[in-house]
């Protein structure tokens, strides 16, 4: 397999065709499919070539390495001898990856790794049991299976077992493989998993009720019914939710200590909560279960007004990866997991295609352009576990993890980034991100080739062109961000507090025009021609940001932002300590493009500061001194050392280093699931 595996660093494309097949999500708005969106943007393609050329190949061959794929041969032969070591969710790794290079096998079609899917597919095709239940964990060796497995099937599923959440990943990967090949070779193994748990799970007699213990496969089995037509799975998915919090596990770490349309808060690990909550805007967009919805835009508000990080992060706790009390948000021990990112894509996405308000993809993008792409490097090569929004120097990233669930859900995650874009509703076509692209869509039944060009994050200028078949009526809705319009994020958790009001302008075919927003999006509703151009410009003046006075961590700090990018100050930038720096209240900053730094950056400077030390007598010397920030995601590039996104305009706020010895050491932060 590995001489396969060596071949994926040369991908090209050589596989002239490719299927694509848009389903119909039952919300209200539709999403543009991401192989109609080419990208040609340089910040995009940068990362989508290292996922294509690092990412996925590194990600099998750590599957190879770490016995993932021993895992699945063991369990087609069972042995009483067999050790069942690891984690019981091993399994998804395999499942996300294959996702991950089915994406981009549809909009980079290449043979070899077509072949190389193939053949893993095979080896977890074996460990397929008869009835379909398909769980490496217990199956190499049912008389000792893993600890956390449970001595029979399901016995433990609302705990540590994950077989609910292997079947979700295997959907998820599945459904991609299938509308990447048009082979139904891993399709047919998660349906066959999916009926069993379909057979087994439930309130009818001879059925077990539980629900799963870390959630994905709610949304995951409105997928399989959208693919199959078999109602079933979507009957499941939301046998899964109405049962939460009416079986034997009623703890709010797994969010079932309410029933799901009572819950009005974000509690409990992050990552099984924005699962669930994707996975309810999924079943209600498809039943029409307003109760599901209402829940969800409860649960939505808490999050954006008391639990959310300025860079988008989610999840406030190390214990329990969890979200943590309303306006609990430290930084140095911040867990914000890259996994938890985005899964808070995922939420915010499906709120935006039942709602249609840009305030959610306000949201998205935040989360997209820090905390998620901090969590893997710019080659494609470490990751991030946690994504902490200050650094004491101990925060190392990492060529993989022994849970490797955050490395495997980047993999699949970045190849998707064209389905973002654009999205559609009857005649009006959403323009969500600023990515340069060129695509090919549909409206009204109609071929609509639009393209965008700029260089956004760095440029607020964009160009965006029409060109219908034919003159064509329809509405272009363009988002326009709330960071332009003076609002960091909905709600009053964040505010801007410098004097500047930055603005937007457009212009159509070169003439400025005037507009209302509405939800968010300004709008254009005209008959549309070939070459039709729209010209966006957003000011991207550097701003300052403070967070509402209850969040302990931030008070006396500000935090500085450009567009959509949040910055940090870095040790290997200055020579000063990170932790000794006093801002003044309105400092200035100085911009300057750095192409040959950190592949390409604006970076700020600002010499309107001072820091802090002790002199030799023990008096405090203050001097004057430069400060020069860079992106947050693209922190710890250079070594260990000391960052803060949130950095000190009050005396009280300044935190000077203390001697080495007294430093609180960590030798790493491993997930527990």
């Amino acid at each position: 397999m590995k001489h396969i595996l060596a071949t994926l660093l040369l991908i090209t494309a050589i596989v002239p065709w490719c299927r694509s097949q848009q389903l119909h999500s039952g919300y209200p708005i539709t999403p543009v499919a991401f192989t109609d969106v080419k990208i040609t943007d340089h910040f995009w393609k940068d990362r989508l070539q290292a996922n294509r050329e690092v990412t996925i190949p590194l990600a099998f061959e750590k599957c190879e390495e770490t016995g993932r794929y021993d895992n699945f041969v063991k369990a087609a032969h069972p042995d009483t001898s067999y050790k069942v070591e690891g984690f019981s969710f091993d399994d998804t790794d395999v499942y996300k990856i294959i996702e991950g290079a089915s994406y981009s096998l549809q909009t980079f079609p290449d043979k070899r790794l077509s072949q190389y899917i193939d053949s893993v597919l095979d080896i977890v095709a074996g460990a397929q049991e008869s009835d379909g239940y398909l769980y490496t964990a217990r199956s190499m060796n049912p008389t000792h299976p893993h600890a956390w497995a449970g001595a029979t099937r399901w016995s433990a599923v609302e705990h540590l077992s994950h077989e609910f959440y292997n079947l979700g990943h295997m959907i998820e990967g599945a459904v991609a493989h299938y509308q990447a090949t048009g082979s139904r070779k891993f399709l047919d193994i998660a349906i066959r998993y999916a009926d069993c748990v379909c057979r087994e799970i439930g309130d009818r007699e001879g059925q077990t009720v539980a629900v799963p213990g870390h959630q994905i496969a709610e949304m995951a089995l409105a997928k399989l019914y959208l693919v199959t037509g078999d109602k079933k799975y979507l009957e499941q998915a939301k046998f899964f939710l109405d049962k939460r919090g009416y079986t034997s596990r009623k703890d709010k770490y797994s969010q079932a200590h309410r029933p799901v349309i009572e819950q009005d808060e974000a509690v409990g690990h992050a990552v099984r909560a924005v699962y669930m909550y994707s996975g309810m805007a999924d079943v209600a967009a498809l039943t029409g279960d307003s109760s599901y919805i209402q829940a969800i835009d409860r649960i939505w508000d808490n999050i954006v007004n008391h639990k959310l990080y300025i860079t988008g992060g989610i999840g406030a706790t190390y214990s329990g990866e969890a979200f943590g009390r309303n306006y609990e948000l430290p930084n140095l021990t911040s867990y914000c997991e890259t996994c938890a990112s985005i899964g808070h894509v995922y939420m915010n996405y499906r709120m935006f295609l039942l709602h249609g308000d840009a305030k959610y993809y306000d949201i998205l993008e935040r989360t997209l352009y820090n905390s998620l792409i901090a969590g893997i490097s710019l080659d494609g090569g470490k990751f991030f576990y946690p994504n902490p929004l200050a650094s004491d120097g101990r925060f190392e990233r990492q060529s993989w993890f022994g849970c490797a669930c955050c490395p495997s859900n980047v993999c699949r995650f970045i190849p998707s980034l064209p389905g973002y874009v654009y999205a559609t509703r009857d005649d009006s076509l959403y323009v969500n991100l600023f990515v340069a692209n060129s695509s090919t869509l549909k409206l009204g039944g109609k071929k609509v080739e639009i393209t965008q060009s700029g260089n956004y994050p760095w440029s607020g200028d964009m160009a965006i062109t029409i060109s219908p078949q034919k003159r064509q009526s329809f509405t272009l809705k363009i988002r326009i961000p709330g960071w332009v319009q003076n609002t960091p994020l909905p709600g009053d958790l964040y505010s801007y507090i410098d004097d500047k009001h930055t603005s937007y302008t457009i212009k159509l075919n070169g003439q400025p025009i005037e507009g209302d927003l509405h939800n968010g999006y300004f709008t254009i509703t005209r008959a549309w021609k070939k070459g039709d151009k729209v010209e966006v410009s957003l000011d991207m003046t550097p701003r300052l940001v403070a967070a509402n006075h209850k969040v302990a961590a931030d008070r006396g700090r500000i935090a500085v932002e450009r567009g959509p990018i949040v910055y940090c100050a870095e040790w290997c930038d200055n020579d000063v300590k990170i932790t000794n720096i006093l801002l003044s209240k309105k400092p200035i900053f100085d911009e300057s493009y750095k192409a040959d730094k950190l592949h390409g950056i604006i970076e700020l400077q600002t010499n309107d500061v001072q820091v802090l030390n002790y002199d030799a007598t023990g008096k405090l010397h203050v001097q004057d001194t430069s400060l020069i920030l860079i992106p947050y995601y693209s922190w710890a590039h250079r070594g260990k050392g000391h960052m803060s996104v949130w950095l000190p305009t009050e005396l009280y706020s300044v935190e000077l280093t203390r001697p080495k010895e007294d430093i609180l050491q960590n030798n790493g932060f491993f997930k527990q699931e």
